[in-house]
């Protein structure tokens, strides 16, 4: 078979696997479609398949088929980050600031502190975990920094998804929930820029702020001239740019592909269009970055010190957002069981915690053994979220239209 037939089957792997696990095993309620998309891609990787069938393995995923797969992910990863970025609303956070400013700082500080007093655990090649968690170019501050930032991530777009899901997005506490993940969202983003801050290219990396910033006022004053159809192309090649930009100078194109929509109105935008959009590239092309990030797990002996190490993450992320934002909760005087309520659900990780982890990978500040255990921790702590929440919403009806 020529590489692209043997493209295509791969393609149907993708597309055909993780669908008929989650429609047939109707597995919704605890496992979203874009979990058991996740899942698949790590069974379909070296650490599963390749290690059980490694002919077949080689055969599906020879280097012409992986670095095709890896052309899509990336510009499926960075489309889905710009909208992430455009549906910040900065202003509807400033307008709550206190309430949203102690509740986003704690509900991503508890959680940090907790992550980087793991990874400093790791970093001690303890015997039950044992070493190589960090990666060849990365200091120990920035594997700790790194490390924590990842268990205080909330994963913005699929907390949209799971909101709608549980019917709550449109409501009040949706409404709420959303303006503290978007806080949060600028923290995470501003503290990887500073991770991956390379001194030896920091001319670069100053030129394209600089650039940037006086790009970014141009944008905004020629999308609000033009007329709507525009804007989405001017959007993509805006995005495209940025990414450019910011890999040149030594950042990420997934932190460019950020910056590209935080810059943007999402007013500039209908809304119902935008909607479409994020769930098409769900449908569409993401599923090719599931199987991509699949593809970069490894296991090490036997496993078991990379299951010990995403248990840890696990626990150190969802007891660290929920003692945060019972913190917040006793501050700002909520009812009881509402901090219970929000914290489960900023506690979900999934995309955006995996688009760290990536990040980190690729500038070797983790190794490909943390990777995969930060990859299961994303798993597991976006697969409680449904199971604990709804019954929650069911026991207390009255936080749902509770205004601040």
């Amino acid at each position: 078979m020529n590489t692209t037939e043997i493209y295509l089957i791969a393609m149907a792997i993708i597309f055909s696997v993780p669908y008929l696990v989650w429609r047939l095993g109707r597995t919704d309620h605890w496992a979203p479609l874009v979990v058991v998309q996740i899942l698949t891609g790590i069974a379909l990787g070296p650490g599963v398949l390749g290690a059980a069938f490694p002919d077949y393995y080689r055969f599906v995923f020879n280097p012409q088929v992986i670095g095709a797969l890896n052309g899509v992910a990336w510009w499926a990863v960075m489309v889905f980050v710009w909208i992430a970025g455009i549906e910040l609303d900065l202003r509807e956070a400033w307008r709550y600031r206190r309430e949203g400013g102690i509740t986003a700082g704690l509900a991503l500080g508890v959680p940090l502190l907790f992550g980087a007093a793991a990874a400093t655990l790791l970093l001690a090649d303890l015997p039950l975990v044992g070493g190589g968690w960090r990666g060849l170019l990365g200091q120990p501050w920035q594997f700790v920094l790194g490390v924590g930032m990842a268990c205080a991530v909330t994963a913005l777009p699929i907390l949209i998804l799971l909101m709608e899901k549980l019917e709550i997005l449109r409501q009040p506490i949706g409404q709420r929930i959303l303006r503290y993940a978007s806080l949060d969202d600028v923290a995470i983003w501003g503290v990887l820029a500073v991770i991956l801050m390379d001194w030896q290219r920091v001319g670069r990396q100053a030129a394209f702020l600089a650039l940037f910033a006086l790009a970014s006022v141009a944008l905004r004053a020629l999308m609000q001239r033009v007329p709507e159809r525009d804007r989405w192309y001017l959007g993509l090649i805006w995005l495209a740019l940025c990414a450019f930009g910011a890999d040149w100078s030594g950042l990420h194109y997934m932190v460019g592909a950020f910056l590209a929509g935080a810059v943007m109105d999402a007013h500039w935008f209908d809304q119902k269009q935008m909607d479409a959009l994020r769930a098409h590239v769900l449908l569409v092309v993401m599923p090719v970055f599931f199987l991509s990030t699949g593809l970069r797990t490894q296991w090490g002996a036997g496993g078991w010190s990379v299951l010990v190490v995403a248990a840890l993450l696990l626990v150190a992320s969802v007891a660290g957002k929920l003692l945060g934002v019972r913190i917040a909760g006793r501050v700002l005087g909520w009812q009881p069981g509402e901090a219970s309520l929000i914290g489960w659900l900023l506690q979900t990780k999934a995309l955006i915690m995996i688009i760290f982890a990536n990040i980190l990978l690729d500038k070797q500040v983790i190794t490909a053994q943390a990777f995969t255990a930060m990859l299961l921790m994303a798993v597991g702590s976006t697969m409680l979220t449904t199971p604990v929440v709804k019954p929650m919403l069911a026991r207390l009806p009255q936080l749902l239209s509770r205004r601040v």
